[in-house]
């Protein structure tokens, strides 16, 4: 699963909109996020670690790792 897929995942599970987490980021960030930024890091899979670790805060959730 990508991380596109996880977070589309999370955004349904919350019935939230990638606009509303864009706009939390925007505060959080003091800096303008746009849907589009997003929507485009999420296809070119070229998104940072620690704003996927943001973006699941905003949504309520933790990235933990498990040994398999």
């Amino acid at each position: 699963m990508t991380v596109r897929e996880d977070i589309k995942i999370l955004l349904v599970k919350e019935n939230t909109t990638l606009t509303s987490v864009a706009k939390k980021l925007s505060e959080i960030l003091d800096k303008n996020v746009t849907v589009d930024s997003l929507s485009q890091k999420l296809r070119k899979g070229s998104m940072k670690y620690d704003e996927v670790k943001l973006i699941a805060k905003i949504l309520g959730y933790k990235i933990n790792f498990e040994k398999e």
